[in-house]
């Protein structure tokens, strides 16, 4: 024989012991983006820079939330150290700027201003739109995804702080060779000798072949991600993995017995003392007949079976009497029986409950149910009697799926404006709007058609990460069009500027893209399956938006100049204006 245990304690012991575990995830992320900045930098103190000044800001994130009177739950648990990861790959953007000022003879004091000055406004840019992706998810009225957006928004926001003002003036204080410096730079040189041929996607001609590719993923990515499932896809406890031996003995369970583990109960709410209404069992005898033949219902247990099973034991077990009597005494005398058993009625009949078990909890089947629940209600009418949906774990998991569906378009456009509007400010250029967010737009639709394919529901957990992978992944974008700007503001040509500034910035965007990934990927080994399609998906994001932000934006940026020539020079922020370095193409000396 085999025991099997099913139950909301056991399920949250099981969800309690999987997210016990996420901290040894932390610490393999914690050492691959160790190892990764020095493999980058070959210094160890180049390389415990960004990851004390992360750590510093995880302390005050921590500090500030126990003061505001904050726990983290298991969703919420890895936003500390998803903000970690945002922190160290800013810190490895000053670091590039501030090896290659060394390179060129400076100070390790004039090598962080013009690292502080130089990335100021992208740095503040990405994070401020980070925080404000952050920010949008409350408007999700759900708990537990407003204190993810809390926690989050204040992590990012501390990040400004540690990482584009503390780690440029810690590393002022520290004193590097010129000897050093040459090497890093040359061994950075040799690993962007293919940069060369990336720089070519700024070619006119080629130019117009990659912003056609990108259309055309754009458009299929659309089609493909049509049809994309709110909700969970998967039967059994959405919170763990198909494997897990809660599931594996629910799914059993199910199976052998005729009981779901997942319920919706629907309410008929009716005036006081309708105990002698014979009406009222008629209708939710109705509704209970109309509902079992739903596809995805296992059995329904309503008050009208109540009021059959008991008719029938007060005359002898005869089946003929298994029926809702139409005798308003009898009808009274039996609830007054029903009535001292729990979840069927209230004491007068003012309220009366159908039990709808479930054969999973997919969203197909919970809208399937939830429609026909509602076209019973919009096409059978009874005088002073309300039907409400739902409650039962299958009927706020319905709500939860309506809200998500809800919430979506407009976070989704807010995060956008909020990029639209500080890419206007920063640079008042209508080409920089359309470059930013073009790239980031193809790369969302490519994300849903990755969830898609994956069998990734869209839920409380996926679509932060689909928001955030847009408020993160726009950190590309804003580092090599400020480059571009910045060139463009002393006179070069589209493509001259465009090949400076992924000769500057493609090779530490790269490396910022898989330190994120990095910091991520180790959930997708999380017990938890919600925390490993959030490990999955940001990762897959974070590598799409980077590739978008290498080919397309470059590509589009040429395009629109095209189109849309300037009349005089880009405008560049006062900011900006310090000295640069005449900054020469990978490979090319002198």
């Amino acid at each position: 024989f085999e025991i099997q245990i099913i139950g909301f304690a056991k399920q949250i012991g099981d969800i309690a012991d999987g997210a016990s575990g996420v901290l040894e995830f932390c610490g393999i992320a914690l050492l691959l983006t160790g190892l990764a900045v020095y493999w980058y930098c070959r210094s160890i103190r180049f390389t415990m820079l960004p990851i004390v000044c992360s750590l510093t800001s995880l302390v005050w994130q921590f500090g500030t939330l126990r003061l505001l009177g904050y726990g983290l739950d298991p969703l919420a648990v890895l936003v500390p150290f998803l903000v970690f990861a945002i922190g160290v790959s800013h810190g490895v953007q000053q670091i590039n700027f501030i090896v290659r000022g060394l390179a060129h003879g400076k100070t390790t004091e004039q090598a962080a201003r013009e690292s502080f000055t130089g990335l100021l406004i992208p740095g503040t840019l990405a994070l401020i739109t980070a925080i404000v992706s952050f920010i949008t998810l409350v408007l999700i009225p759900i708990p537990m995804v407003r204190e993810l957006a809390i926690t989050a928004s204040i992590g990012v926001g501390y990040k400004i702080v540690t990482n584009l003002l503390m780690l440029p003036v810690a590393a002022s204080l520290f004193t590097f060779t010129k000897e050093y410096a040459e090497k890093a730079m040359l061994k950075r040189e040799e690993r962007s000798r293919w940069l060369h041929a990336l720089a070519r996607v700024a070619e006119p001609r080629n130019a117009i072949i990659a912003v056609s590719i990108a259309a055309a993923i754009f458009g299929l990515s659309v089609w493909q991600s049509r049809g994309r499932v709110i909700g969970t896809l998967q039967p059994g406890a959405p919170e763990l993995r198909p494997e897990a031996r809660f599931n594996r003995d629910a799914v059993a369970i199910s199976e052998g017995y005729d009981m779901g583990l997942d319920w919706l109960t629907v309410v008929f709410e009716a005036p006081p003392d309708s105990d002698r209404n014979v009406a009222i069992g008629a209708f939710v005898d109705d509704f209970a007949w109309r509902m079992s033949n739903i596809p995805g219902v296992m059995s329904v247990d309503s008050y009208a079976n109540q009021l059959r099973l008991y008719n029938e034991g007060y005359n002898e077990g005869s089946p003929k009497m298994s029926v809702v009597p139409i005798d308003p005494m009898n009808y009274a005398g039996l609830n007054a029986e029903i009535a001292r058993l729990r979840g069927y009625m209230n004491k007068d009949a003012s309220m009366t409950a159908a039990h709808i078990y479930l054969t999973d909890h997919k969203a197909q089947t919970i809208n399937g149910v939830i429609r026909a629940a509602k076209e019973f209600r919009d096409t059978h009418r009874l005088e002073n009697v309300k039907v409400r949906l739902a409650a039962g774990n299958a009927g706020v998991q319905a709500a939860i799926n309506d809200e998500v569906e809800k919430s979506e378009l407009p976070m989704m456009l807010y995060v956008y404006a909020a990029i639209l509007i500080l890419v206007f400010l920063a640079y008042r250029d209508l080409r920089a709007m359309l470059a930013c967010c073009m790239p980031l737009a193809v790369g969302t639709f490519i994300g849903y058609w990755f969830m898609k394919e994956l069998q990734i529901g869209l839920t409380v957990a996926t679509l932060p990460v689909m928001v955030l992978a847009v408020g993160i992944g726009v950190d590309y974008a804003f580092y090599i069009y400020n480059r571009l700007q910045l060139h463009l503001g002393e006179g070069a040509t589209i493509y001259q500027a465009m090949e400076k500034a992924l000769a500057f910035e493609a090779m530490a965007t790269i490396f910022t893209a898989i330190t994120l990934a990095l910091g991520v990927v180790t959930w997708s080994f999380s017990p938890l399956k919600f925390q490993a399609d959030m490990g999955k998906l940001l990762a897959f994001m974070f590598i799409v938006n980077l590739i978008m932000a290498l080919t397309a934006l470059p590509a589009l940026a040429v395009v629109l100049e095209r189109i849309l020539p300037r009349k005089s020079r880009a405008h560049v922020s006062e900011i900006l204006s310090h000295p640069v370095d005449k900054i020469g193409i990978p490979g090319r000396r002198g």
